[in-house]
């Protein structure tokens, strides 16, 4: 069974608890990182918790209003290749090329058919590697040369 982490800021969080159900419901083990209300809560701080939490889950879905800023947060950690996804190809192009271990959306921008369209892609699809190997490769090397 695939662990998925999944965290929001307090826009996201009402979606959150619906990605949260549909995972559940399709067999996947959830590790809810929070919040669990929809009080206000900073989305760097969210962020943060689910890359400290990614090495016992290896994909994360992460929700704040737009999905911008909670993205931004969690590319600052080199393991997480967070990609902000608006549509299920984009979604499945992230995992097809990008192998991006987490999912990013925003609540305020994007219906729940269209957000449980995306989480079903990325979950479903597989990395390509290949020539993409070379590119993730340099992503996670701070060392890179121009």
């Amino acid at each position: 069974m695939t662990v998925v982490a999944v965290v929001s800021d307090h826009a996201g969080f009402a979606l959150k608890t619906t990605v949260k159900d549909w995972l559940q419901s399709h067999g996947y083990d959830v590790r809810d990182l929070g919040p669990d209300s929809a009080d206000s809560v900073d989305y760097p701080l969210m962020g943060d918790r689910l890359a400290h939490a990614m090495p016992d889950a290896p994909v994360g879905i992460a929700i704040c209003g737009s999905g911008i800023g909670i993205s931004i947060a969690l590319n600052r950690h080199t393991h997480i290749r967070a990609a902000l996804c608006h549509d299920r190809l984009s979604a499945q192009l992230s995992r097809q090329h990008n192998d991006a271990n987490v999912l990013c959306l925003g609540a305020r921008l994007l219906g729940e058919a269209t957000i449980l369209d995306c989480v079903d892609a990325f979950l479903t699809t597989e990395f390509e590697g290949g020539r993409h190997q070379r590119r993730v490769d340099q992503l996670t090397n701070p060392e890179r040369k121009l």
